[in-house]
């Protein structure tokens, strides 16, 4: 362990500096996706209770715990709330809020997260004594639409991560890090916002593990301070970490034979001893609004990163949506099970139990034994409160075609289909208008080599490293049937390496709309990405400079995006184990994209598949390359393939024409 470190001043003699307020919370989850449930005493003899001990010898700091852990502690340790409520009181401990489940709002319908807030504050009431004005975004994915929830639930302020939101904001002054603003809600709205700070979390962990100096990190921590007052959020993370592995990462670092809590109470105290640094409770740095910088109303979100998420882009969207063992299939199902408590009005302890299960931790590391309980909770759910199951025409039913193309017309578009393409749709266009506004981009359509390849809407593809794309773009047997409404339905089955894809679109007469019903009926899923759709958009049908994109990312009300000058890539990957860096949670299930003419908007049936929203977005040369995918699966660390149900997959979205004029 570290020897003490001796009092010193920094940074050097002679310069002026102004005071460096710090702060810090721990993040309390004994649903912890790696801690099986039998260790959670355990947790608390060895983690909880020492973070009190700190909080009595060297308070104030911050503590955040979602309604779920507390009753969990207590149901096993009655006594430590008691303790942490006396805590509280004395001003020894700061309660900060998150919800009572740790789930996704950007991923969640708003009518969950209201809950979710709702519950919570509950639970703290019931259990700490208090309900918290300063919330902990729940694993820093953050929307604008979440910014009104919060408001509403009785929040004053957020914290949230610093480090990915900036990198998309060169604009902001220098000093914004370090001062309290104001993050600016869909609804127009704004709520008070600190930062909290990735590295210097990461550097209080490597001190207290043992593989940097106490010297090394406070000087790190003192070389933040300015020429004016400024906070820092020098701890912003798990408490499980000290004294108890989870065992997530086999790069865990071994315990110590002395106890962590020790190293802990090092920082702290040299907190206090440090004449240049003061330790406030977090809530006190919104008061540092006496600087110029301070108090901005800010868009964290932007076109490029519409959900800011944690510590490194291995950290995004994704992650929760469409990976672990069995994303989309957990999610469909919370999905069915929260239209039906909408539609019935159920009780508070039937929705405390769907926000139980839309927890994040279900869809990261969860162990085997913990995964196949949560599969069976799930299931008891959704028996009494699943959808009913679409039927859809077979292509035996189907009139067979030929000829390499299919032309289909009804009094609301016209579109062509490519047989040498499984159905991608070559050309799109919607009654009214003069061009087509979808469709496919050819070979050579742009100077930019990266950019050099055909270019379709309606296709299916999934990548794998090291293996041959797998994708629905072959010769196809396809059949038509023309429905005494004036639908015409197109169907075709592709044999793919991993198995066979069916494919269903129907051309409605009634409105401007296509239906897609695509069919998986594949055994292995194995590691990789599979987005569909590729809705593309064909550059002479737009607006460039007016070009935008609407949806809802977990608020009550929509997110808008000007695409004017920007450069989209959400589907880029971030490395071979990562296969994506953002995304769209299109929540209320649907996203519009187009200009103030022509407006397209994708919807997508959550209850069979929640499909995550990938936009891509670049001029070249003189062109425009515009396409929206839909994820079905993406690539990371947390990928173990494991179905939540057994048998072929399901993927219902749709495409149709929308009045630009009209309220979203």
């Amino acid at each position: 362990m570290n020897a003490p470190l001796a009092h010193r001043s920094f940074p050097a003699e002679g310069v002026a500096c102004g005071t460096l307020n710090l702060f810090a919370l721990f993040h309390l989850n004994l649903a912890f996706s790696s801690i099986e449930e039998e260790n959670r005493a355990e947790v608390i003899r060895r983690c909880y209770w020492p973070l009190l001990d700190l909080a009595q010898a060297h308070g104030p700091i911050g503590l955040e715990a979602t309604g779920f852990t507390l009753e969990e502690i207590a149901r096993l340790d009655p006594e430590w709330c008691g303790r942490a409520r006396a805590l509280i009181a004395a001003g020894r401990i700061e309660l900060i809020g998150s919800g009572y489940a740790q789930l996704i709002g950007p991923l969640v319908p708003a009518r969950v997260s209201e809950k979710n807030l709702l519950l919570g504050n509950e639970a703290y009431r019931s259990l700490l004594g208090v309900q918290p004005t300063l919330a902990l975004v729940n694993e820093q994915a953050y929307s604008s639409g979440l910014v009104g929830l919060y408001l509403d639930a009785g929040y004053r302020a957020i914290l949230m991560d610093w480090d990915n939101p900036a990198a998309h904001h060169p604009e902001w002054p220098d000093e914004t890090r370090y001062l309290p603003q104001r993050a600016v809600g869909s609804d127009g709205r704004d709520i008070g916002l600190l930062w909290t700070n990735t590295v210097a979390f990461q550097k209080f962990q490597r001190f207290v593990h043992g593989d940097i100096s106490l010297q090394a990190y406070c000087a790190y921590i003192s070389g933040r301070r300015g020429a004016t007052e400024r906070s820092l959020c020098f701890y912003s993370n798990d408490a499980e970490i000290f004294d108890f592995r989870p065992g997530r990462f086999r790069t865990e670092e071994a315990l110590s034979r002395e106890s962590e809590w020790r190293a802990l109470e090092q920082v702290f105290a040299w907190t206090r001893n440090e004449t240049a640094c003061r330790l406030i409770p977090p809530s006190e740095a919104l008061a540092l609004n006496r600087h110029k910088d301070a108090n901005q109303r800010i868009h964290l979100e932007s076109a490029a990163c519409p959900v800011p998420v944690k510590k490194q882009r291995k950290y995004n969207l994704a992650r929760w949506a469409v990976t672990g063992r069995d994303d989309l299939g957990i999610n469909a199902a919370c999905e069915r099970i929260c239209r039906r408590l909408v539609a019935t009005k159920a009780d508070d302890a039937a929705w405390k139990e769907l926000c139980y299960l839309w927890s994040s931790d279900f869809r990261t590391h969860i162990t085997e034994s913990r995964w196949k309980n949560y599969c069976d909770r799930l299931r008891a759910a959704e028996r009494s409160r699943s959808a009913p199951v679409v039927r859809s025409p077979s292509l035996e039913t189907a009139e067979r075609v030929s000829g390499r193309h299919i032309d289909v017309a009804t009094p609301t578009m016209t579109a062509r289909l490519d047989r040498r393409r499984g159905l991608a749709i070559d050309r799109l266009r919607f009654a009214g208008h003069a061009q087509p506004a979808l469709g496919g981009l050819p070979h050579g359509h742009f100077d930019d080599i990266a950019l050099q390849a055909d270019w379709f809407t309606g296709d299916c593809v999934f990548e794998a490293p090291g293996e041959h794309k797998v994708t629905d773009l072959e010769w196809c047997e396809a059949g038509l049937i023309c429905e005494p409404n004036g639908d015409r339905i197109v169907m075709a089955r592709i044999e793919t390496p991993k198995g066979p894809i069916e494919k269903r679109m129907r051309f409605c007469a009634a409105e401007p709309r296509v239906d897609f019903d695509i069919v998986f009926d594949w055994n292995d899923w194995g590691s990789g990405s599979l987005r569909v759709g590729h809705i593309t958009l064909l550059p002479d049908a737009f607006d460039w400079e007016r070009l935008c994109l609407t949806t809802h990312n977990g608020g009550k009300d929509c997110e808008t995006f000007s695409l004017n000058g920007a450069e989209v890539d959400h589907g880029a990957p971030v490395s071979f184990l990562v296969s994506s860096s953002y995304g769209l949670g299109m929540t209320e299930g649907w996203a519009d994209i187009g200009d103030a003419r022509t407006r397209i908007r994708v919807e997508v049936d959550r209850q069979t598949a929640p499909l995550l929203g990938l936009l891509t977005h670049r001029r070249i040369g003189g062109s425009l390359f515009c396409q929206l995918a839909l994820s079905a699966m993406e690539l990371d660390e947390t990928r173990k393939p494991a179905a939540y149900c057994e048998g072929p997959r399901h993927i219902r979205f749709s495409l149709r024409m929308v009045d630009p004029s009209a309220d979203s």
